[in-house]
């Protein structure tokens, strides 16, 4: 085997000093890895080698699978380290690389994910891409063993073809990252109707939640519909809601034990789920049971949600505040192992009664209630999962609805102290800007929805830490922290969501340096960002390493988009500020997409959010009055209380009048009135007289919450 470029060390190659944990699960592997940069690259063209490069995610299974059969395998590896240059790259901290080539996966396959393998030239040019390759040829499809070599021969006799390819490919994909026909088709509240048509179209029914299977949370399409059925009436986007929320709830998707959802359902019916817990689903997941709960005031809403914030303060927070970004679906290499149970295990844990109350609410069969994917037969093993909700269970049972609650509570704690006996999945306790952004958000807004002052506590730590560890002070971010080094330049997502988790913190505690944060980076969000010449925001720096070209995104797909978020962000900014200019730049960044979304909308959920606050108008409500004293805090909790999403508030007391007068000019003359705490209210344009008078200021907060 040669393995001559090998650290032979403990047999660890290149990846050993890597931070990301996706990196040092390959750093043992026979395949000579590089990480991404200028010696992998220099290398290649130094031995006319091209650059095998793979990337993926530490919790990804398939990934799992690939390394397992095929970087763990000599033969592989020798054929790996002869012939090509490998490169490892982890997409969570390396956004900018899986955009640009994942969208040329898409362009040759017709379909993407992860693993993700690109063949490219030493000028970083793609010629071939594929997802997941077997180690043999099965089913048609090369395998490793096959491919490598037939791969390395065409780079020898026939180059000048394969660079030519990858010239079409870059050609190709790039013009497709264009946008065509800008500011022709303006948004309109058509647009706003054709999401929910569409949406409508593909709302499943019978189990809830959107297409078939597999089944995915896509939470940006339920905070879409309540924004829809808030403004139009429409019984049915709140229902669409209500059924995904519940099914979702009560499914395998969600771990009944220790708390949170997992990455998405296997199956149409929520049961079977694929069993990593991601960051960035658990914050969507508690904004969209936050808003749900304001617009219907269903309690069932702010116990998940509830539930949902214990796993990530028990589990997912680190000791500097932040949180890391995800747990693996794996365990002893079993997917889902640590998660499910057998039908004499919790009899044993619980006894005969508790047992049987508990494995018939969560539908455990002795036999086991889901099917090995390949084979189809049971497994003996249960996902817990409910038919009904617990508010159904407790009024349904009558008299002895509290004690079936109370043995289920009991229940459940005693078998997550069994659980946490078990050896648990892999953490990747990286800590990413991204995706905390959204989770300071998530906390934000139960503190808002559910009256909680240690949610609030929790994200000024979390947010804390970012301005102070991760942020310059001309407002440049890094993206990636893991024992104790920061790296990576900030992406447009990190921006994005961390001044939308501003904005939040902002709207909940009213400390105007978290507004003068998100200012701050919005200025140097445009500057570096900002497409000066078709308007939008490039998913890189103008400061950052040149790629093949510069992507600029805005389909909401796990997440939201960076554009999405940033157009939300100039609007709301804007009405805070009362800095037209703000708006301007969102109303472009809308218009220059707008032909983009229009052909499907409903893939571009958080973008349509925005368009409804674009159209529809915000409400300014400008609260004159110490920020502890006890009208003000009343009011507060009353508005808190209510879906009103177009809303942005501002709090002026003493201590900052001055600050928020020069930052929000139009509130210069906005003041207490007799020395009472006093409302500033205006919709559309058009300003309600100012009032002191709280239980009219809660008639018309209360109008204001039923347009």
């Amino acid at each position: 085997m040669n393995n001559s470029n090998m650290h032979q060390d403990d047999r660890h190659n290149r990846l050993k000093n890597e931070k990301s944990p996706y990196l040092l699960q390959h750093s043992r592997n026979p395949v000579d890895w590089f990480p991404w940069g200028d010696e992998a690259f220099n290398k290649a063209k130094k031995e006319g080698k091209p650059i095998f490069l793979s990337i993926g995610y530490s919790t990804c299974h398939w990934c799992h699978v690939m390394e397992k059969e095929s970087f763990e395998n000599d033969s592989v590896a020798e054929l790996l380290n002869k012939s090509f240059i490998s490169i490892k790259v982890d997409r969570e901290e390396r956004p900018d690389i899986d955009n640009i080539y994942m969208a040329v996966c898409q362009a040759i396959t017709g379909r993407g994910g992860w693993p993700l393998t690109i063949l490219m030239t030493p000028d970083k040019k793609p010629f071939y891409a594929a997802t997941y390759i077997p180690r043999e040829s099965r089913y048609g499809v090369p395998g490793m063993l096959e491919l490598l070599p037939a791969i390395s021969r065409l780079w020898k006799s026939r180059k000048h073809e394969l660079l030519d390819s990858s010239d079409a490919i870059i050609n190709a994909v790039s013009e497709n990252n264009r946008e065509r026909n800008e500011n022709i088709i303006n948004v309109n509240k058509e647009l706003l109707r054709k999401t929910f048509d569409q949406l409508y179209s593909i709302f499943d029914e019978e189990y809830a939640g959107f297409g078939r299977a597999p089944k995915f949370p896509t939470l940006h399409n339920l905070t879409f519909l309540l924004r829809y059925w808030r403004r139009t009436g429409n019984a049915v986007a709140l229902e669409m809601v209500e059924r995904t929320l519940e099914a979702m709830r009560m499914g395998g998707i969600y771990d009944h034990i220790g708390y949170g959802i997992h990455r998405y359902s296997t199956d149409r019916h929520w049961l079977l789920p694929h069993f990593e817990k991601m960051l960035y689903d658990q914050a969507m997941m508690v904004i969209t049971l936050a808003e749900a709960y304001q617009a219907t005031a269903n309690p069932e809403y702010k116990n998940t949600a509830k539930e949902t914030l214990s796993y990530l303060e028990r589990d997912m927070r680190s000791s500097e505040g932040a949180f890391y970004s995800a747990e693996d679906a794996d365990s002893e290499g079993v997917e889902g192992k640590f998660y499910v149970w057998t039908a004499s295990e919790i009899e044993e844990i619980l006894g005969k009664e508790h047992a049987e109350i508990f494995m018939k609410i969560f539908n455990v069969k002795n036999e086991g209630n889901f099917a090995e994917e390949h084979s189809n037969n049971l497994t003996g093993k249960n996902i817990l999962h409910t038919t009904e909700s617990m508010q159904n269970i407790r009024i349904w049972n009558g008299e002895h609805g509290e004690y079936i609650l109370k043995s289920i509570d009991n229940s459940k704690k005693k078998l997550f102290a069994e659980r946490e006996k078990r050896i648990h999945p892999l953490k990747d306790d990286k800590i990413l800007t991204d995706w905390n952004g959204l989770s300071i958000a998530a906390f934000c807004k139960a503190a808002q929805a559910f009256d909680n002052e240690e949610y609030l506590k929790t994200a000024i730590k979390a947010a804390n830490f970012f301005i102070e560890k991760m942020t310059d002070t001309d407002g440049k971010m890094k993206h990636r922290f893991r024992d104790a080094e920061v790296s990576i330049d900030a992406f447009l997502e990190d921006y994005a969501f961390f001044t939308w988790g501003l904005i939040e913190l902002y709207q909940t505690n009213f400390d105007i340096k978290y507004l003068e944060h998100a200012l701050k980076l919005t200025d140097y969000l445009i500057a570096h960002f900002h497409d000066t010449e078709k308007g939008g925001f490039f998913h890189t720096s103008d400061e950052a390493e040149e790629m093949i070209f510069r992507s600029k995104e805005v389909y909401d797909g796990a997440i939201p988009s960076g554009n999405s978020v940033t157009a939300m962000n100039l609007l709301r900014l804007a009405k805070i500020t009362g800095n037209p200019e703000l708006e301007e730049l969102a109303d472009k960044t809308l218009r220059v997409f707008a032909e983009k979304v229009s052909s499907a909308p409903a893939g571009h959920t958080q973008f349509m959010s925005a368009v409804d606050l674009a159209l529809n108008g915000s409400v300014e409500i400008v609260i004159a009055g110490e920020k502890d004293e006890t009208n003000t805090t009343e009011m507060l909790r009353f508005i808190n209380e209510r879906f009103i999403p177009e809303k942005v508030m501002l709090v002026k007391d003493e201590s900052d009048s001055e600050k928020i007068s020069k930052i929000a000019a139009f509130t210069r003359d906005m003041v207490m009135s007799e020395n009472k705490t006093t409302v500033h209210l205006c919709q559309d344009q058009n300003c309600k007289l100012p009032s002191n008078d709280i239980e009219k200021i809660k008639e018309l907060i209360e109008a204001l919450s039923h347009i």
